[in-house]
């Protein structure tokens, strides 16, 4: 039987996926503090946010869309959250597990591309500061895409107006958001900008080289890619400590000083890619002024993927059917599938691949150019930051984490009838110190060691196929089987959710 993309209630991710997840933003945030692109004055406040928010917050939370969102006054107006079921709790932008994220781009008649970050405020408050003027020149063509750190984000008219219509937003299909990613016009900008670099109008720079003598690697390098890729923003905020959100520039850094102010960021892959990634393998992300931020060069989801329409080597990574975020009532979906390639600059499925989970996992674990390029440079990403020091010690550990659980989400044993690849070494607290790879179909190991910790002898551990528990929407709904089954080809969904579209898609344990 043929399943269609009609509205259907779906179980999430099982909740032990989900838990490890988000009890991990605290330590992914906290370590921003860092990074070049704060001010020093904000690490001691940065500090506060190693702390996890509470254990029962409300992971689905509603984004409501301002009037004309593409227009300089609407992204200039701030996006109002609120609980998509205000019975299982408030949502906060200042609470890390709920945050949202919004990530505008805007490309001229001459090719000329600027950023704008829209601000994000819980409804009923006002701004911390008021939101710097954005400006979209005549004949400019304007995308935005939505991040979050929850669950599932869905988005909704502002009262009175058509603003999802206005913005042509794509959150999934009807019934079944994507999860964590939104789009609002990104296939026009797109089209857009591809059309100028086509014409010379556009440039759209080199990747170069990387430290191991192979191109730098795109959001579209099976080196880089995840269970889900392509997901989520490298936008910032301001959070003030009674909860009030500003833009991230000078300005509001100096007029807040006092106001214990916190730095809020979307764990994407993206910032993986530019932050982690890149200056580990001495490469450097594409970047254009962010206008909501004083002019400053910034990287965004946009520019990484024209850059990895433009760069990207074979094998190429577009999302197959069997990324969470596109599955409908735990199914394999082509509709929703070529909704989420095309807010992201990815061919529909037929024209450049078949979506194959099975080569997904093949090119992801059995391809010198996937995560054996990670392996092969261990020597350089150990030197690399962790992205989640509580999880991994170094950027090599996390990466080998990261891949170890992809191969379990993917369903890439069953895919690949393989054992997991990696093999994980963690010390006496859980932190992941060493990773081993053995190739597809040989055994793997079952011990390994680690260099010695003044805690105790590490001991190995792998991440467990999850069990068949799992929520749903309503109690006495049953639960689906975790492992998807590719039966969809029907073109019969909405694109654009309305107010009343539940957030239903199965969704992930986890974010970069």
């Amino acid at each position: 039987m043929r399943r269609s993309d009609t509205p259907q209630h779906s179980s999430r991710f099982a909740p032990d996926r989900r838990r490890r997840r988000r009890g991990r933003k605290a330590t992914w945030i906290a370590l921003l503090a860092g990074l070049p692109l704060l001010a020093g004055g904000l690490a001691t406040a940065l500090a506060a946010n190693n702390q996890p928010a509470a254990a029962a917050a409300n992971p689905n939370c509603t984004l409501v869309v301002p009037p004309n969102p593409l227009s300089a006054k609407g992204l200039a107006t701030p996006y109002r959250l609120v609980a998509t079921d205000a019975a299982a709790g408030p949502c906060n932008e200042a609470d890390v597990n709920q945050s949202a994220f919004v990530e505008a781009a805007i490309v001229t008649p001459a090719g000329q591309v600027t950023l704008y970050d829209p601000l994000v405020i819980d409804q009923g408050t006002q701004p911390a500061a008021p939101a710097a003027p954005a400006t979209v020149p005549v004949g400019s063509t304007v995308g935005i895409w939505f991040g979050f750190n929850g669950t599932n984000l869905t988005l909704k008219n502002a009262g009175g107006s058509n603003s999802l219509g206005q913005g042509r937003c794509v959150n999934g299909l009807r019934g079944a958001v994507f999860g964590q990613f939104a789009e609002c016009n990104a296939p026009a900008f797109f089209r857009s900008a591809n059309q100028l670099t086509a014409a010379g109008t556009l440039q759209v720079p080199p990747v170069g080289t990387a430290k191991d003598g192979l191109p730098c690697p795109t959001t579209r390098d099976f080196s880089v890619v995840d269970q889900d890729q392509s997901d989520n923003v490298v936008t910032h905020y301001l959070a003030t400590a009674n909860g009030r959100i500003a833009q991230n520039n000078a300005a509001n850094k100096a007029a807040l000083q006092n106001q214990q102010l916190v730095d809020l960021a979307n764990g994407s892959d993206n910032l993986l890619l530019t932050q982690f990634i890149d200056p580990t393998l001495g490469c450097t992300p594409w970047t254009r002024p962010d206008q909501s931020s004083d002019g400053m060069a910034a990287a965004a989801l946009p520019l990484d993927e024209l850059s990895a329409a433009a760069n990207q080597q074979a094998p190429i990574a577009l999302v197959p059917l069997t990324d969470p975020m596109t599955l409908n009532n735990n199914n394999a979906s082509t509709t929703k599938t070529n909704l989420y390639r095309a807010g992201v600059d990815m061919p529909p499925i037929g024209a450049a691949d078949n979506g194959s989970g099975t080569t997904y996992c093949q090119n992801l674990f059995g391809s010198a150019t996937g995560i054996q390029r990670v392996f092969k440079d261990q020597a350089i990403f150990v030197n690399g930051p962790s992205v989640d020091a509580a999880m991994a010690n170094n950027l090599f550990t996390f990466l080998a984490m990261r891949a170890n659980q992809s191969f379990t989400n993917l369903n890439c044993g069953g895919l690949l009838n393989a054992a997991n690849p990696i093999t994980l070494t963690t010390d006496g607290n859980g932190v992941v110190v060493n990773a081993t790879f053995t190739p597809l179909g040989q055994a793997p190991a079952t011990t390994a060691s680690a260099a010695p910790t003044p805690v105790a002898t590490p001991t190995v551990t792998a991440i467990a196929t999850p069990t068949a528990s799992c929520t749903t929407a309503s109690p006495a709904a049953a639960c689906a089987s975790p492992l998807p089954a590719v039966t969809d080809t029907a073109a019969n969904g909405s694109p654009i959710p309305t107010a009343s579209a539940t957030a239903t898609g199965r969704h992930r344990h986890r974010r970069w």
